[in-house]
């Protein structure tokens, strides 16, 4: 019986209009641009296609890197059947009719490499559902993920198969794309050089963006090579690639605090700058900022604080696009502020501590005696107020009784906690000698 699959379309079938990337679909594993990590000679695939052991995978990278390419020749290097779904429109019945093709197919001596894009989309339970035919040999799975797997794909099937990742294609490799496609066209792209390396930075390392905007421009009538302007006034800039609920998300977000928490005020506008063209909600930004200062910059600049939260303010009061400006010379400020986090760190530290020691109840002398019960009971008693002692600092215990002293708070030396600093080490002393006086 032939395989559904696998059959061949008919000679004498008529043929549509193929897509430029489509006719340039390499052939072989060599002709795919890019990724040289995993198709190099020393590459991750290289390898395992030499030892012959070829595990199920998860290709995770940005459109247009390869990933469909590279499981169509995989399949044809181990001379397994293809078997192509997407995640978005199969459900249980339709996975079931793969499983039973794939059994049968096995059964005939040949096995079948299932490629699943976009596998992120299948819930826990589908998920689940390839764990026994991937386990029997029945199939082997190459999933297919824009997003982060560690995220979005369950722990079972990221135990049973190896992640790659695929990098998004470089201007030298778009180049090259771009030379190839003008080779199968017969003809070369009607723009002078500045031009052309705008088309490519429009691509925004998608090799199939580039393909389909290089079939736009080479069907342009031009009596000489065209510029810039022109090419900005023909083409519609591709949109930068931005998830504001994906990876995408959270890498911008993570690059803008390490720019702030790391004093490069450039790097730190340049990724907000990112965040809102991809059209991410300044309120998320503001409370972000605020977030940092709180974080990286404490009690350093104890200032930082409130000028983020104005910033908030100035956002909410404006709107946009001007209130952005105010989110953005908040970024800057923080940038530039003394960092540390001290304040954070001690917060955490007496956290750990309160869990660990939840139970112990203040010392009696700091404890209010409203009634004579609590009074008898020694609710105050041998309390000092603070204010009628000489410097007006009493040195008593605060902490439970029998519970050694925490220290937490360690301010830095910068900016304002170094001041911080001085009165912390000061009270220690005070604290040291009213101490000993009492042992004495």
């Amino acid at each position: 019986m032939t395989d559904l699959f696998d059959r061949p379309p008919a000679d004498d079938a008529p043929q549509a209009p193929r897509p430029l990337a489509d006719r340039l679909r390499p052939v072989h594993l060599a002709e795919v641009i890019g990724q040289g990590h995993l198709l190099g000679t020393e590459g991750a695939l290289t390898r395992m296609l030499a030892g012959g052991s070829l595990p199920s995978l998860i290709l995770w990278g940005p459109p247009g890197t390869g990933k469909t390419t590279i499981a169509r020749l995989l399949a044809q290097e181990t001379d397994l059947a293809f078997v192509q779904i997407s995640a978005i429109f199969t459900g249980v019945p339709e996975l079931r009719k793969v499983f039973e093709a794939a059994k049968l197919r096995r059964g005939q001596g040949r096995g079948t490499l299932l490629f699943v894009d976009e596998i992120h989309r299948f819930n826990k339970a589908q998920q689940d559902g390839f764990l026994p035919h991937m386990e029997d040999g029945t199939i082997l799975l190459v999933g297919a993920t824009t997003e982060n797997p560690s995220f979005e794909l369950n722990a079972a099937l990221l135990s049973r198969a190896q992640v790659l990742v695929l990098e998004r294609l470089t201007l030298a490799d778009l180049e090259l794309l771009a030379q190839r496609a003008e080779k199968a066209l017969g003809r070369a792209l009607p723009l002078d050089g500045p031009a052309r390396e705008a088309l490519l930075e429009m691509a925004d390392g998608d090799g199939r963006a580039l393909l389909n905007l290089v079939e736009q421009v080479a069907g342009w009538q031009a009596e000489k090579p065209l510029g810039t302007a022109e090419l900005g006034r023909r083409l519609q800039r591709r949109a930068a690639q931005y998830d504001k609920s994906g990876d995408a998300h959270y890498n911008l977000i993570s690059a803008l605090h390490k720019s702030v928490r790391g004093s490069d005020p450039d790097a730190a506008l340049y990724w907000l700058a990112r965040m809102l063209e991809g059209g991410e909600d300044p309120r998320y930004l503001a409370r972000r900022i605020l977030r940092m200062a709180i974080e990286d910059i404490g009690l350093a600049e104890p200032q930082a604080q409130t000028i983020c939260l104005e910033a908030w303010q100035v956002y909410e009061r404006l709107g946009s696009p001007e209130g952005e400006l105010a989110l953005a010379q908040a970024v800057a400020y923080l940038a530039l502020a003394p960092k540390s986090n001290a304040g954070y760190m001690a917060y955490k530290s007496a956290r750990r501590a309160a869990k660990e020691t939840g139970s112990k109840p203040p010392p009696k002398h700091i404890l209010n005696a409203p009634t004579k019960l609590m009074k008898n009971e020694g609710y105050g008693a041998g309390y000092e107020y603070d204010h009628d002692v000489e410097g007006g600092f009493s040195g008593q215990n605060y902490f439970p009784d029998g519970m050694p002293r925490g220290v937490y708070y360690l301010p830095v030396e910068r900016g304002f906690e170094r001041e911080l600093k001085k009165r912390v080490a000061f009270f220690a002393k005070l604290r040291a000698e009213r101490r000993k006086g009492n042992e004495g």
